[in-house]
């Protein structure tokens, strides 16, 4: 049985965080205390307490408590549960059903749920870490409160690591293990914010080390890492990130743009892929304002391409800071949208016969390229002739 398993709190007196829902007067204390259940689903990040705050609710409300994995389980662990739950109701117990990922139960195993939520057999509390708005179903979604856990705070994780120090019953208090103030913080930083982690980093510390003393070196080289941050490639603290980056540097902001760009880069994303979004701002949000942004923003790409991590960081920071600073202009974008818009407004209009090929004499018979001419002179229609439609004459898409 691991640290932080041993540790878990058992009771809202034990449990650290989120104070904005258990807090005295919040509502998930207050819903405890007053023994009034809802379905619910719990949306945060790894290690901010999702499953022991299900088990607390459980525990305190002295409900039948059953959990089951979104990974490993399906329909046939949830018709054994639901078996369960008319028991129990028939002895008056209430059941409550914790879906730990409940974000990876694919629509048919979420819509084999909905009817026991509905009907209140089940009391439903669903964990995730991704925004339940794309994941859950609409029909559960709206059956269930929502409520957002943050990343636990500076001193929730000293609390925590001072009771898995001192504890001498759940804890590792008995190893009488010593770690500075700095070393604390190293060790809350390299976690992520993410308690889990950070007792599982401690318990290494004080049971795979003989010093006495927790040192920087030991954090350092359990982490293997230099930075920790929450951060999935396809989860939506990507996208958060990216788009801090990408408004950061629209707003030239540069040293916004730097910290978003770095936080990208430590956390392990490929530097391709924050080049590739810098050219595409290049166009997007520089444009004609700057001639050589689009020019510098490709080379930039090549360059990363030919050298690699970690030099090419020194790249795109360069990139970075030259976009940041460069004119902005959304004339480009403005310009495409309006042009694109006209063709699904207009998707069939007939090109004018000026403008059209004709490569045989029935089409020149016809009047096809009539009036158009292409020399030293001149080039477009010999009279007034528009080059759009004539449903589109005079339309404007750019403005410089």
């Amino acid at each position: 049985m691991n640290l932080a398993y041993k540790l878990r709190p058992v009771s809202l007196s034990e449990f650290v965080g989120q104070d904005h829902l258990v807090g005295k007067g919040k509502i998930i204390r207050a819903m405890i205390e007053g023994d009034q259940l809802f379905s619910m689903i719990f949306w945060g990040p790894p290690g901010s307490g999702k499953t022991t705050l299900a088990t607390i609710i459980a525990k305190v409300t002295h409900s039948e408590f059953y959990e089951l994995s979104g990974v490993e389980s399906g329909k046939g662990d949830l018709k054994d549960i639901i078996l369960k739950a008319k028991e129990h109701k028939m002895m008056g117990r209430r059941t409550i059903l914790f879906i730990d990922e409940i974000h990876r139960w694919n629509k048919a195993q979420q819509d084999a749920l909905l009817p026991y939520v509905e009907s209140g057999l089940l009391t439903l509390i669903g964990a995730t870490t991704e925004n339940p708005s794309f994941e859950v179903i609409s029909a559960l979604l709206s059956r269930c409160r929502v409520f957002v856990l943050s990343l636990l705070e500076k001193k929730d994780l000293l609390k925590v690591v001072n009771r898995a120090l001192s504890d001498e019953e759940k804890g590792m208090g008995k190893a009488k293990k010593r770690i500075g103030e700095k070393e604390k913080e190293l060790l809350i930083q390299l976690s992520g914010g993410d308690a889990r982690v950070m007792l599982n980093g401690l318990e290494i510390a004080v049971t795979g080390y003989k010093e006495e003393e927790i040192t920087k070196d030991i954090i350092l080289e359990i982490f293997q890492k230099k930075s920790g941050g929450l951060y999935d490639k396809k989860g939506e603290e990507h996208y958060n990130l990216i788009s801090a980056f990408i408004k950061s540097m629209r707003g030239s902001d540069v040293d916004a743009t730097l910290y978003y760009m770095h936080r990208i880069l430590e956390n392990g994303e490929d530097p391709k892929f924050v080049a590739r979004r810098m050219i595409i701002f290049a166009s997007e949000d520089i444009g004609l304002a700057d001639r050589g942004a689009l020019i510098q923003a490709n080379a930039a790409f090549e360059a990363v391409t030919k050298i690699g991590m970690p030099e090419s960081k020194l790249i795109l920071s360069h990139i970075a800071i030259y976009l940041s600073c460069a004119p902005k202009s959304r004339a480009v974008a403005g310009a495409m949208g309006k042009a694109i818009e006209a063709v699904y407004q207009n998707p069939a209009e007939p090109v004018p016969l000026h403008l059209r090929n004709a490569p045989t004499k029935l089409m020149k018979d016809l009047g096809y390229a009539k009036g158009y001419t292409w020399s030293e002179e001149k080039v477009g229609p010999t009279e007034t002739k528009p080059f759009l439609p004539d449903k589109l004459k005079g339309k404007k898409f750019f403005e410089k």
